[in-house]
């Protein structure tokens, strides 16, 4: 592989990029944490200064540093974000497109926005590209890229030196390959970010993959480390749900923020504390349990998800996730079936190998690369003639004679199998902690986490010939039980779900994976694709069921309906009738509005005319659903914040503060009852939560009014 040009100039690769693109460039930069950001931020800066250069940016996930929106905001959020983003660069072109716009030679489509950022950014939403995750390489082509850069880790120097993609291997090595099939140029720029955490396998590339390496150190920063959010009752209840579906020796997909903090703090729950998470399950089911989940984790869970998130890390730490699979497809079935019992490598082990002719007797090179390869005999066996030689010490290469494999047994085979996975990603994101722990993650434990391509984690056929991809018998045979789940924003009586855009057709965020996990879940003869919502949520005219009769955007069709959790339950849709599919939606609806569904289904025919929701439904109601989980929460098992967080004590009190003021402010009614409860009340908040927030010196009448009305909600 021929060796990178290596620059140890930002701006020196700029030059390098714009003398090798004499035209428009197309650059593709992968999501999230996986952007340079300096460098796009010094080619933006290039060409926003030059009208006679063009550039289009194909992105996804375009992470900012938050900002308040008013004043009270602004002052809690410096300390805060000065204190957890530290040095990380926005990148410009988000504030333009933000801010004044982007200028007339710019353009930045992405095909995964930051949720509701952009709901209102008319060059945004024009500039939307509506695909699968699966889909971006290919569409990237389709939009003519012809530059990628991507933030990379970096290890050893000299012959030793190697480079990993770390994050986000997700793209990339579809990109290339589809544009080396193509016959298209594609210039590809890795920039080192010292920050970004080495990850193995998958990930790691020969320095000579990139025809430019940057090593400016004013590359390197902190990651972008959004703090774990608080984990609501309702996001609780929905983890507790979703926990009881998951089987012992299966396989997990979660997704970020406070609802995947409650999946993964339920399921430890489950393992750690069976009697209580029984009677919390118990309280929540209205059906009974008998169907659900219960039991500890003894096999341990295979992760496979898009997105590595810190729930995933802190099952890891949890012992949880452990189950390992290999990348072969006999190996893998024989495991699934027991005929080899577990990774402990013994005789029966080579027997079971035997006996489905995966290798055969006597052993080929091939067969000896194979189990060399997974540990199966010990490092350092090969052929010699008609022997297997270890250490000098020479065997007949026959498994088949009985004194033959037990001299081969004793003397050559290993301990336990090596080269298993037990979590596969195409992008980590998470809080600085969780950086932390990849950096220092001891290498053997980390040589079990697989950062890989997008088209290997959400979809089982494969476009191409890489192996990399995997095939469709090997994914099978590793994802076993597996449980998808993912958010979704609405549900129809009928099982269609809307997770990307508003009936409007305002774009909120995009479809990502998805679709493809969804469709997985029905391909999977053993799997189940879980769909998760609250059952309300609030807009500008108040309170809303989150499950309605019809909406005018559709993620999911409703053919691939399968099984849906609100706070108030689960509703297995699979294989079930029209009339069925409405009862048990409406069942796990908000009780305030199930009398609505009821309704308008009958009126659309789709319930009998005497239909009556039975009782033990109709107390969906969040006073309820707390008085069953705050015992629980009280005892320290759901905790508000499961995996910790970057806020202290004070600011938690100030961001619920703010949080019911804002609330209040967009419903009048709710205003005006705050307004004469602070008057009456005359509280005074803290000298100390007052300066934080630019009160401490109110004079106006507007900020003392604000500064009561602040203490009120303390």
């Amino acid at each position: 592989m021929t060796p990178p040009r290596v620059i140890d100039s930002l701006a020196a690769a700029v030059d390098a990029v714009l003398d090798a693109i004499p035209g428009d460039i197309v650059l593709g930069i992968p999501l999230a944490i996986g952007k340079p950001n300096p460098f796009v931020n010094a080619l933006y800066r290039r060409i926003k200064a030059n009208p006679a250069r063009r550039l289009t940016i194909v992105t996804a996930l375009s992470l900012e540093k938050p900002v308040g929106k008013s004043e009270l905001e602004r002052h809690f959020l410096e300390p805060l974000v000065e204190r957890v983003f530290g040095d990380y660069p926005d990148l410009d072109y988000v504030k333009d497109l933000r801010g004044a716009g982007l200028p007339a030679n710019i353009a930045v489509h992405e095909f995964f926005m930051k949720t509701g950022d952009y709901l209102h950014n008319q060059v945004a939403q024009q500039a939307h590209i509506s695909t699968n995750y699966t889909f971006v390489a290919r569409d990237m082509l389709v939009q003519g890229m012809n530059v990628i850069a991507q933030a990379v880790a970096t290890r050893g120097e000299g012959d030793d030196w190697r480079l990993s993609v770390s994050s986000n291997p997700d793209v990339v090595f579809e990109v290339v390959e589809k544009y080396a099939a193509a016959g298209m140029p594609l210039l590809k720029v890795g920039v080192v970010n010292h920050q970004m955490p080495f990850m193995p396998n998958g990930a790691e590339v020969a320095p000579g993959f990139f025809d430019i390496v940057v090593t400016d150190p004013a590359a390197t920063h902190r990651l972008f480390g959004p703090p774990n959010g608080k984990v609501s009752t309702a996001d609780y209840a929905i983890g507790l749900h979703a926990s009881s579906l998951v089987a012992d020796g299966g396989t997990l997909q979660i997704g970020i923020g406070s609802l995947g903090d409650a999946i993964g703090q339920a399921l430890i729950v489950r393992d750690r504390h069976g009697p209580e998470y029984r009677c919390i399950m118990e309280s929540l089911c209205p059906d009974g349990v008998a169907l659900r989940e219960l039991g500890r984790f003894d096999q341990g869970l295979y992760g496979c998800s898009e997105m590595f998130v810190n729930g995933f890390l802190k099952l890891i730490e949890a012992g949880i996730i452990r189950r390992e699979v290999f990348g072969d497809t006999v190996l893998q079935q024989l495991l699934n079936s027991g005929a080899i019992a577990g990774e402990a490598v013994t005789p029966q082990t080579l027997r079971a190998l035997l006996a489905v002719r995966r290798i055969a007797s006597p052993l080929s090179q091939a067969d000896l690369d194979f189990l060399l390869r997974f540990g199966i005999l010990k490092p350092g066996v090969v052929i010699d003639g008609d022997h297997l030689v270890l250490d000098g010490v020479p065997l007949p290469n026959d498994l088949v004679g009985e004194s033959q494999f037990d001299a081969i047994c004793t003397i050559m085979l290993g301990a336990r199998l090596t080269g298993g996975i037990f979590m596969t990603g195409g992008f980590f994101l998470g809080p600085n902690d969780f950086y932390e722990r990849l950096r220092s993650m001891p290498p053997q434990e980390l040589a079990k986490i697989d950062m890989t391509r997008i088209d290997f984690i959400n979809q089982l056929y494969t476009q191409g010939d890489d192996p990399r991809a995997g095939s469709i018998e090997l994914k099978r045979a590793q994802r076993r039980k597996a449980r998808f789940m993912n958010t979704t924003m609405i549900v129809t009586l009928l099982g269609a779900a809307a997770s990307d855009a508003l009936e409007s057709g305002q774009v909120v965020s995009g479809v990502g994976g998805q679709y493809n996990f969804v469709a997985m879940g029905h391909a999977l003869a053993d799997a189940r694709s879980i769909l998760m919502l609250r059952a309300t949520h609030e807009n500008k005219d108040g309170l809303r069921s989150s499950i309605v009769w019809n909406y005018g955007n559709v993620t999911i069709p409703r053919h691939l309906r399968d099984i849906v959790i609100t706070e108030y339950g689960v509703a297995d849709l699979r294989g079930q009738i029209d009339s069925e599919v409405v009862k048990r939606l409406i069942a796990v609806a908000d009780s305030r509005f199930q009398p609505e569904l009821v309704k308008q289904a009958q009126a659309h025919g789709k319930l009998p005319a005497d239909y009556t929701l039975p009782e033990r439904y109709r107390q969906n109601l969040p006073a309820a659903l707390d008085a069953k989980l705050h015992p629980w929460s009280q005892a320290a098992l759901l905790p508000a914040f499961p995996f910790g967080t970057d806020l202290t004590a004070d600011e938690q009190h100030i961001v619920t503060a703010l949080k019911r003021l804002k609330r209040a402010t967009e419903h009048p009614v709710d205003l005006v009852t705050m307004v004469v409860k602070s008057l009456w009340d005359g509280k005074e908040a803290p000298h100390a939560y007052l300066e934080r927030l630019g009160l401490d010196d109110a004079t106006s009448f507007k900020t003392m009014f604000i500064r009561r009305l602040f203490a009120g909600n303390l």
